[in-house]
């Protein structure tokens, strides 16, 4: 698409957000900032488990300032801060009462003016004036991207003793809660341990830089070869009962079967069990036809034992579509996204003012 239509596509835009913001304003107008924003009050640092929370912030700004209170908790609990003397200790959300109060207040923080702002940054594939489920998620993952980076750089921090930008493994420490509980998922397995960190030392120089220290918390969103392939050692490792390296049907159908049903040859209609949908995978999957899995033939479906960010990013953008696309054209146009803002900051809405609750949908 040409420039000049580009400029007259958001012209017309800025014309739409004028017409919009002074209906919002107008008396007996519907507020659409109806419920009252709120930070979240907590946070459970992640982990490299696929149990993490993976919901995706929309706003950048809201993002931002999630991610310095997020920091400041972080530290209260890793360096374990001590209050000053005489101090009361005061709930974390006090400390961002500043904040609230600026997410609330519509002269500051706006939320038809953010999504006027956000959305020639989200419609760029191409700039046509609508927001795709491609757009969509491209977005929800450079954001998710943004946040899984910010905090990696703070684990590298606490772990690089020696303050060379590198993370060795003798500086590396497992989580607490794993050295007090073997029996967490993935102690007993190779998470944390020296095969998971040299399998995600890219170039072998026996350190983690900043890309490697995050590939070795997230294993699921990297592109390292040694590393795919060492998560499907692990999968095969807690589930090989006889211990010969491989997974028969029966180690396959108890331990895996339930994580692949939405691949395609395991949700087909015509089997008439589950197990019957589990062997008509397993013989894809089984290329030698030996009558077992082996780590490379494990390969293809690795992403859907670990889902990647893009898979959540997707999910998401999926789900938003779902609800704000109200012309049901399979995009969104920057009126459709200005109608529907709960939809887009319902991380922060305070559900106790709705019944609902966007959190169940990914339950």
């Amino acid at each position: 698409m040409g420039r000049p239509v580009a400029v007259f596509i958001y012209i017309t835009l800025a014309l739409l957000l004028l017409l919009v913001l002074r209906g919002h304003h107008s008396p007996g107008s519907r507020n659409l900032h109806h419920r009252r924003l709120k930070l979240r009050s907590n946070f459970s640092f992640p982990s490299p488990t696929p149990s993490g929370d993976h919901r995706i912030p929309f706003d950048p700004l809201i993002a931002d300032i999630e991610l310095r209170r997020e920091d400041r908790e972080w530290e209260r609990s890793h360096f374990e801060i001590p209050s000053a003397p005489g101090e009361v200790a005061q709930p974390e959300w006090e400390d961002f009462a500043d904040a609230e109060d600026y997410i609330n207040d519509e002269e500051r923080f706006n939320v038809t003016g953010r999504m006027f702002l956000l959305f020639p940054r989200i419609d760029v594939a191409p700039a046509d004036g609508f927001v795709s489920l491609e757009e969509l998620t491209e977005w929800n993952l450079q954001q998710a991207a943004k946040e899984v980076m910010h905090r990696t750089a703070r684990e590298l921090e606490a772990h690089d003793k020696n303050r060379d930008g590198f993370v060795s493994f003798a500086e590396y420490e497992p989580p607490s809660w794993s050295r007090n509980d073997n029996t967490t998922f993935g102690y007993e397995m190779g998470w944390w341990k020296e095969e998971h960190f040299n399998a995600s030392d890219l170039d072998g120089d026996g350190l983690l830089n900043k890309t490697e220290f995050n590939d070795f918390l997230h294993p699921a969103d990297s592109s390292n070869p040694k590393l795919m392939k060492w998560l499907c050692k692990e999968e095969i490792r807690e589930r090989d009962k006889d211990k010969d390296g491989r997974l028969n049907f029966q180690e396959y159908f108890n331990g895996l079967f339930d994580s692949l049903r939405n691949v395609e040859e395991a949700s087909n209609h015509l089997a008439n069990s589950d197990e019957a949908r589990a062997n008509i995978l397993f013989q894809k999957l089984d290329k030698d036809n030996d009558g077992f899995l082996t780590e490379d033939e494990l390969m293809p479906v690795i992403g859907n034992l670990h889902p990647s960010e893009r898979f959540y990013a997707k999910q998401q953008a999926d789900y938003v579509l779902s609800q704000a696309d109200a012309d049901k054209d399979g995009r969104l146009s920057l009126s459709e996204m200005i109608e529907h803002p709960y939809v887009f900051y319902s991380a922060i809405f305070n559900e106790d003012d709705d019944d609902f609750d966007f959190h169940d949908e990914f339950r």
